[in-house]
This record gives C-alpha cells, structure tokens and sequence, in this order.
C-alpha cells in the first residue's frame, strides 16, 4: 500500500503571472511530477486529459477566467494533406529524419540558438542556458526521442541517415495512444521549406506507422496567430468540458 501511494501523483498550482499568449490576461497551472515507475504510464493518462510535459513536469492551464487554451490531437489514419501541405512534403523530399536518443550535442544548442534568435527573440527561452537546454531534451522519465532532420545522402537507404548540417530538430514523447511533439526547432534561414510543417507533417505518418490513433501537438488558442498553424491539421479533436469532440474543418 505504501508504494502504491508513493506512485500517485500530488498536484500543486503555480501562482498568477501574466499570460504570455493573451494580453491583458493573468493564467496559472496545475502541475504534477513525473517520476518513478509509473511514469509513462501517468503521462498518458493525464496527456489524455490535456496535460503537456515539460522535463519531470506533467501542467495544464488552470485559469480562473479563462478557458482558451484547447489540447489538440490530429486524427491520423483520417488525415489528408492539402495541396499546399504536400507541396511542404515535395519541397523537403530530401530531407530524412533519423530517430536518436534524447542526448543533447552542440549541433543540437546552436540549431536551438538560431531558431530563438530569428522566431522568438523577446521569449522567456532566450534565457536558457546550455544546461537549460539539456535538461529541457534529456530530463524524462518517459519515452522521450529525438528526430533530427538532415540531407539524404547517398547511402541513406542503407544507413537510414541524412548527412550534412542539422536542419532541424523534434522532441517527441511515445505515448500508447500516439506520439507527442513536446518541442521542435529548426534552421530559421529556409523559410521556404516550411520546416515547422514539414515536421508535423512527417510525425502524423511516423505515428500513422506505428499503427497508433493520435499525434498530440499541445494547445490551440481560438485567434491567437502564434497558435493558428495547429488549425490546419485536419480532422482534429479538441478537448472540452464534455471530452474529445472532433472537428473536421474551420
């Protein structure tokens, strides 16, 4: 009985701060630890139930006016790519993305450096340190990868390798129901590849692979532009105070 309770989770809340996504607007989450055995088997349920993990850390938004902030999941085995997503997929033919363990190097902290620098300079990120960033890729207690996207090469389809500089970058957890894109970064000087999308795009058939139902991609924020991409990834389902409820279209 007592290592049962001992595996339980106990949830805290932060205290209010302003919110990073809305103006004007105070938040605070519920948070709990992931830790010990049942780690894994605690951050798929409460990733089911709208939770994000972050390091050992399990949160959702517990907002005491204000219900924005929607988990989303992409309905895979349904999905269809539009026209201008499968010109994203023609654009990065010649990228593979090769699935290496959740151990930072110094290709990975530069690639993260240029992102913030160029897409998020005015963020709290840009703070991180290089033991930051270590612990942001290598402190999980659940099954935690890393996708790192390069080039084909001419022996990719012996290696499965790409070659040459790291273009890009996907923290990504396996759940039991899907894969979870925790964090991506990639090089800020291709805009024209859209590699953001290709990243998304390359998971929902890496999931779809592996026979699972769902890729979870964090919250959806009804107008906010920093989350409007999540939108386009249809059908979805979008978590409420009823439970799942799936969305074909906008």
């Amino acid at each position: 009985m007592t290592n049962q309770h001992q595996d339980l989770p106990q949830f805290y809340m932060t205290a209010p701060q302003a919110c990073s996504y809305l103006n004007g607007m105070v938040e605070r989450k519920v948070f709990t630890h992931l830790v010990g055995r049942r780690a894994a088997q605690i951050n798929d349920l409460l990733t089911q139930a709208g939770f994000r993990r972050s390091q050992t850390i399990a949160y959702r938004p517990a907002c005491d006016l204000c219900n924005a902030c929607v988990s989303v999941r992409v309905a895979v085995d349904d999905f269809r790519p539009s026209r201008n997503m499968r010109r994203v997929l023609d654009d990065n033919a010649d990228l593979v993305g090769e699935v290496a363990p959740n151990v930072v190097n110094s290709d990975h902290y530069s690639l993260f450096r240029d992102y913030l620098g160029d897409r998020h300079s005015s963020g709290g990120m840009m703070d991180m340190s290089v033991l930051d960033f270590t612990l942001m890729i290598e402190d999980s207690h659940v099954d935690t990868r890393l996708i790192e996207y390069r080039r084909r090469g001419l022996d990719t389809f012996i290696t499965g390798r790409g070659t040459g500089p790291l273009l890009a970058t996907a923290l990504t957890d396996v759940m039991g129901d899907g894969l979870s894109m925790v964090y991506s970064f990639f090089d800020p000087s291709l805009p024209d590849r859209s590699l953001g999308t290709y990243m998304i795009l390359d998971h929902i058939e890496r999931t779809r692979k592996l026979g699972l139902p769902y890729l979870y991609l964090g919250y959806w924020i009804e107008g906010s532009k920093k989350m409007a991409y999540k939108a386009r990834f249809m059908p979805q389902e979008r978590l409420g105070i009823e439970g799942w409820k799936r969305v074909e279209s906008e």
